[in-house]
């Protein structure tokens, strides 16, 4: 059910709906149910299946809907080793078995890790070391609680925060056992490279160990011992052996993966979940961090950073994310958010500069752009962004593949990303990447072999564990000698690893352009943001959020009205029943 959920995202809404029918059918028949069912019971089925591939984890049910479905639902009281069923209900939902067993499992970890004794650390007084009092109220959080939730938006120093409290608590604890993960391998490899500059601060210093220094944040499946299986190595029964463990990027965390992590969490051991409850939930069922925040039961078990160093007051991609945050019912919000932050006119190059003050640009999209005979301006337009990086493959090729040259490359690439909604459309992530690899083809006037030449960015789409790439992992196409017979390899810059090209999967994708849920974790100079209209129906607040709070200096939207306006204007919000399980247990 879970990969199906993946491919249905992904699929034109009438081959969703042929599915939903398809496999309603399919379960209401011999050997799940003994009964015949009815129309409603097909509709109430669909509309399940329909709710899961949203992120919800169940649907408000009626007495009529559970009826409807017989004996294919049982009320949790009736569940047994013996008695099971496709749905489950309780007081409050209707679920799929399996989204109703995770919630239940999940909300017994978390009470279970709020209700233990932990060793005591006694509260340091050390001023020095946290820039505000939320700051230092989150090392009094972790001191005092086996779980702990520290979130803020970005540049609100949840790193900076992070990098003390594990200092301090290893300096107070001789030989810690830690652990830090994030879900994707960019966003462990952003959070390690935040961590090491962190650690140079000399406020810091006394605290630190080498030991210390030289943790590596990985992948929470790599954490787990998720390998082939989906049965982690690391369970209730055998949990992770580590005494304080902390995870990045929390807002990505799906039901699965949550229940999995927290079943793993040993009694005595503290948990840190560090995130942005803003941002877009994660890509499958569930929207745990969310769900974190707004329970009573973990108010004491949770800080909220809230003053931005990223972003100087008044600066234009801060003073933007707080826009779309508010709450807009007005019919003019586009002519609003023209007068805050910045009027639409046509995308100019910006040059990047360590000086430079915050820029955001506006274009908008022709109504009928399937039409528009000046689309290659568009992509042109978009292309801007990579002339450092197509200047630095440039210098790479003439300079022989210096390691010197490889550096600017990386560098280069760092700084800018066009985020898309979608894969399937004129501005979707596949006919972006084409046109983008065209263009870039051009200005380092070189011509593919294969799929590969120097300078091709690319990402895995799923967990090899055989070469040690995760899914979101991206790499760069390169050569290390002037030969031109040697093959094309690819450099993982988060994981400093060489791989050779033939040996990667047929399926791994170009990456100048990528989705804004594989943008998560991810940090560049400039982003440009494009939403066409066939991406209206997805967007919400939250995917809007994420995307340009990705960029650290320019963000540049070309967008369609309508699909802009629509992402401003609709908050996401998952249905769950997380937070009444935690509160029956509490």
């Amino acid at each position: 059910m879970e990969n199906h959920q993946k491919v249905l995202k992904q699929q034109p809404e009438s081959q969703s709906l042929a599915w939903f029918s398809v496999w309603s059918d399919f379960i209401s028949k011999s050997p799940f149910s003994t009964q015949v069912l009815s129309e409603k019971s097909s509709k109430v089925i669909q509309d399940i299946l329909e709710a899961i591939t949203r992120g919800d984890s169940c649907i408000d049910a009626t007495q009529e809907d559970i009826q409807a479905l017989g004996n294919l639902a049982l009320h949790n009281q009736e569940l047994s080793s013996t008695n099971v069923a496709p749905f489950i209900y309780d007081q409050y939902f209707l679920y799929l078995y399996r989204y109703w067993s995770l919630e239940a499992s999940l909300a017994q970890q978390i009470i279970r890790l709020k209700q233990q004794t932990i060793l005591d650390i006694p509260y340091m007084d050390v001023e020095l070391l946290f820039s505000d009092e939320y700051q230092k109220n989150a090392l009094k959080t972790v001191i005092n609680n086996n779980l702990s939730i520290i979130t803020g938006g970005p540049g609100t120093g949840k790193t900076y925060t992070l990098s003390r409290i594990i200092a301090l608590l290893n300096y107070a604890q001789p030989n810690l056992r830690i652990a830090m993960a994030a879900p994707t391998g960019k966003a462990a490899q952003r959070m390690k490279e935040a961590l090491q500059n962190s650690f140079n601060d000399s406020n810091l210093a006394e605290f630190l160990t080498p030991e210390l220094k030289q943790i590596t944040p990985i992948t929470i499946h790599r954490l787990l011992g998720l390998g082939h299986s989906s049965h982690p190595k690391f369970n209730l029964k055998q949990p992770l052996p580590y005494d304080l463990i902390v995870v990045d990027e929390a807002s990505m965390l799906d039901l699965n993966l949550a229940n999995m992590l927290f079943c793993a969490i040993p009694d005595q051991a503290r948990l840190i979940l560090l995130g942005d409850a803003q941002q877009l939930a994660s890509v499958d069922v569930g929207n745990v961090l969310a769900d974190l925040q707004n329970m009573d039961a973990l108010s004491e078990n949770r800080i909220n950073l809230v003053k931005s160093r990223r972003f100087k007051e008044g600066a234009l991609i801060g003073k933007m994310a707080k826009f779309i945050l508010n709450e807009h019912a007005d019919s003019d919000i586009l002519d609003k958010f023209s007068k805050t932050i910045v009027p639409a006119e046509i995308l100019k190059d910006i040059q990047i500069n360590a000086e430079m003050s915050d820029v955001v640009q506006l274009e908008y999209l022709p109504q009928d752009i399937s039409s528009h005979t000046h689309l290659s301006t568009y992509y042109d337009q978009l292309f801007l962004g990579f002339k450092s990086y197509s200047q630095a493959i440039q210098k790479y090729l003439e300079n022989e593949y210096s390691n010197a040259s490889l550096y600017q490359v990386l560098e280069a690439f760092d700084q800018y990303r066009i985020l898309t909604a979608i894969r399937h459309s004129l501005f979707g992530l596949e006919s972006l990447n084409r046109q983008i690899e065209q263009r870039f083809l051009s200005s380092t006037q070189q011509l593919k072999i294969g799929d590969w030449y120097v300078g091709r960015p690319v990402m895995m789409t799923y967990n090899d564990y055989q070469l040690g790439l995760s899914n979101g992992d991206i790499g760069i196409c390169l050569k290390r000698t002037s030969d031109s017979s040697t093959p094309f390899e690819v450099y993982f810059p988060s994981l400093e690893k060489w791989v050779l090209a033939n040996r990667l999967p047929k399926n791994i994708e170009t990456a100048y352009v990528l989705t804004i849920h594989k943008s998560q974790g991810s940090e560049f100079k400039h982003t440009a943001v494009v939403l066409d209209q066939k991406a209206k129906n997805l967007l919400s607040k939250e995917l809007i959020y994420t995307a340009i709070t990705r960029a650290k200096s320019v963000v540049s939207l070309l967008v369609d009205q309508a699909a802009f306006e629509q992402s401003i204007k609709v908050g996401t919000v998952r249905k769950s029943g997380l937070l009444s399980k935690i509160n029956l247990l509490d």
